[in-house]
């Protein structure tokens, strides 16, 4: 087996459990019963903490100090991850729990895009095909929210795709790794609820669920798919933050009876079918792909 295609197989399994451990960190916010700003410094603070610890341990084993950003480049990404966590942060508290997952697979969109225009990466004709019907998708959700008093909080959620699609677009730029980038940049958030906090008080009433959260669900997602692009392509590695999709609305249904409404299950539907549909695709290319490279060049 080539070594790009183990790599791949390694990027797979790492962003795949990244995505996985993701999908209950809106459950775990919503168990803290906190204001936005209070569980923002908490969480945020947790992951902060958590990374500088993990960061001196790795220095102390290995005997040498491991770059945590690597120069402007890791700077930029890691703001970029730090805006996208507060947009999440303020679009939990302002959506549905179903609302905002749904249209947080609308970065596998941006991150087509961007890839395109900025890697020279052009999506194939299936992805344009399957952007169109994402963007259906989303435009039922948003719509809803026009009715149900949503639509802050839906347009701030797709704020936040945008500025995660831009992290994984400059981290697979710069062929560097990242993996500590999405976890330095609960920095940015950290300081702003700190100000925040500090003017209108901290305020959650079970803190263990958001420390838990913050020491081990965002530390251990947001480093797997920090890293996926070293491996992936962006839409791939965008895709697998779909798992929190699929997933997050179901323990929201279980926990907290929270049922989606129609629009939303009807955009949802539309946005995973579509989604479930080119993974397959890509999936059955790849592998056609690899055959015939097997035949031009047999062992």
């Amino acid at each position: 087996m080539s070594q790009p295609h183990l790599d791949h197989r390694k990027g797979l399994l790492i962003t795949g459990i990244g995505g996985l451990i993701l999908s209950v960190d809106i459950p775990l916010l919503r168990l803290g019963q906190g204001e936005t700003w209070s569980t923002l410094l908490l969480r945020s603070g947790t992951t902060f903490i958590c990374a500088l610890i993990i960061w001196a341990i790795w220095s102390v084993a290995t005997g040498k100090a491991r770059t945590i950003l690597p120069g402007r480049i890791g700077f930029a990404v890691a703001g970029l991850y730090g805006m996208g966590s507060i947009a999440f942060m303020v679009a939990v508290y302002n959506t549905t729990t179903a609302n905002l997952v749904f249209i947080l697979a609308f970065n596998t969109v941006f991150a087509a895009l961007f890839s395109w225009i900025f890697l020279k990466e052009r999506p194939r004709t299936a992805t344009f095909i399957a952007m169109f019907f994402m963007l259906i998708g989303v435009g039922i959700i948003v719509r809803e929210g026009l009715s149900s008093g949503h639509l802050f909080g839906n347009l701030i959620a797709l704020l936040s795709t945008f500025f995660l699609a831009s992290a994984i677009t400059v981290t697979r730029a710069s062929k560097k790794d990242m993996s500590f980038a999405a976890i330095i940049g609960t920095a940015l958030p950290m300081l702003v609820a700190a100000f925040m906090v500090s003017q209108h008080g901290f305020t959650v009433a079970v803190p263990g669920w958001i420390i838990f959260n913050g020491a081990v669900v965002t530390t251990i997602a947001f480093a797997c798919l920090a890293t996926g692009p070293r491996f992936l392509s962006g839409p791939e590695v965008a895709m697998f933050y779909l798992l929190e999709t699929v997933l997050a609305p179901i323990w929201v249904w279980f926990v907290f009876s929270e049922r989606p409404t129609d629009p939303t299950l009807l955009g949802g539907i539309i946005i995973i079918t579509t989604l479930v549909c080119h993974s397959l695709w890509q999936m059955r290319s790849a592998l056609k792909r690899s055959r015939t490279a097997a035949i031009r060049h047999p062992i």
